[in-house]
């Protein structure tokens, strides 16, 4: 059977465990890159099962249901951050005062066009500013200078695809990961930049990435403690705890974590200050007030 690029399968030697996108198809070898975790595979053809429509169908509603159930738990948790934000900035009392926030910028970078267009559909829907750029995991750490310097981010999220192979080494050794390497090798210089892990807050990696690697070269928060596979949506979920958080706050890593789909065992990090600073009084522009 052949197999086309674009077109979504499962492999019979994980039980079709996971739902993958063709993403490149040479001889009778396919590039698999996950529908919904970050995980890259290559594949023989005659491991690969089309998923019907039906099939399908009932994966993608179950799919939803799980990004639906973590996007409410997360807006639960901005709902009590903001009330306490609004009682701390009025001292405890009832004001008309109305108070602004300056915004956290987020850059992110992505290896997959697909998921970046889903996590900026994420991010647009918790109201954060975002700039998304797709580069090959490769090319990252030749970029990532330059596109500090033009748009100065508070929150760098470097992901995209990766995955172990214990056929090439040990889970210690980096030579074992497909892209976990140029993640690590992106932080670094993101961290020559700046090297204050208040002032820009790091996430890296995705499914089954060399943990330890990210963190040593200068990351808030990486995966993949256990070297299992991320939902493509989380790096979204981390950035925005850190974003919602006064700055004056720590963000406990666990706090950061229990909003994701994959939670501790698939990413970790260090206690990081939170990057929201709220001001008052608000004053209304002339052009708001006339369309008022």
């Amino acid at each position: 059977m052949d197999f086309t690029t674009g077109e979504l399968v499962t492999r019979k030697s994980y039980n079709n465990d996971l739902l993958f996108r063709v993403a490149l198809v040479k001889d009778d070898i396919a590039k698999l890159h996950g529908e919904y975790t970050r995980l890259e595979a290559d594949s023989p053809f005659e491991d690969l099962t089309q998923v019907q429509s039906r099939e399908l169908e009932k994966r993608r509603k179950k799919g939803k249901e799980q990004e639906e159930f973590s996007y409410r738990l997360f807006r639960q948790d901005y709902q009590l951050m903001r009330e306490k934000r609004e009682y701390e900035s009025t001292d405890g009392y009832h004001s008309d005062v109305s108070y602004f926030q300056l915004p956290t910028k987020v850059l992110h970078l992505d290896g997959d066009q697909n998921y970046l267009r889903k996590c900026i559909e994420l991010y647009e829907r918790m109201g954060m500013q975002v700039h998304g750029v797709h580069l090959y995991e490769r090319d990252m750490p030749l970029e990532i200078g330059d596109l500090i310097d033009r748009i100065q981010p508070d929150i760098i999220v470097i992901t995209g695809h990766d995955s172990f192979s214990k056929n090439k080494g040990i889970k210690g050794d980096l030579r074992a990961y497909r892209n976990s390497k140029y993640f690590a090798e992106t932080v670094r210089e993101a961290r020559r930049k700046n090297p204050h892990m208040d002032q820009l807050v790091i996430f890296a990696g995705a499914c089954q990435s060399h943990f330890e690697s990210m963190i040593r070269s200068g990351a808030n928060y990486a995966s993949s403690p256990l070297r299992i596979n991320i939902h493509a949506l989380d790096p979204v979920y981390i950035a925005a705890k850190i974003a919602y958080t006064p700055f004056m706050e720590k963000v406990n890593v666990w706090d950061a974590l229990r909003n994701t789909l994959t939670g501790d065992k698939g990413m970790g990090g260090i206690e990081t200050r939170g990057l929201l600073r709220t001001g008052m009084p608000y004053i209304k522009e002339e052009s708001e007030e006339s369309t008022n």
